[in-house]
């Protein structure tokens, strides 16, 4: 199902980047809508971060998702390293 809002991205991204950062933010949803594989969304996470390296800048993004979405990228990683098991799924 397509969001009905748009993701924070920057027109300047290569589309590569693009790719690596709404794959991120869809990994999220679904965490959220359904529970998805950890390793999945932490791979995710980690593409991500190639694209925004800097917390500060993560920290907006993460901000401008949730405005949003509803879903903290930041609550979605932090779930996916605690978790034990092999699936993460939280709450809104």
């Amino acid at each position: 199902m397509k969001p009905n809002y748009e993701y924070p991205i920057e027109l300047e991204w290569t589309e590569a980047e693009k790719i690596a950062v709404v794959t991120f933010y869809q990994q999220v949803e679904e965490a959220y809508e359904h529970g998805v594989d950890k390793d999945n969304l932490l791979a995710a996470y980690a593409a991500f971060k190639e694209v925004v390296p800097d917390k500060g800048s993560e920290r907006q993004y993460d901000r401008a998702f949730a405005e949003g979405s509803g879903y903290s990228t930041y609550q979605a990683v932090k779930a996916a390293r605690s978790s034990s098991g092999r699936r993460v799924k939280l709450r809104p």
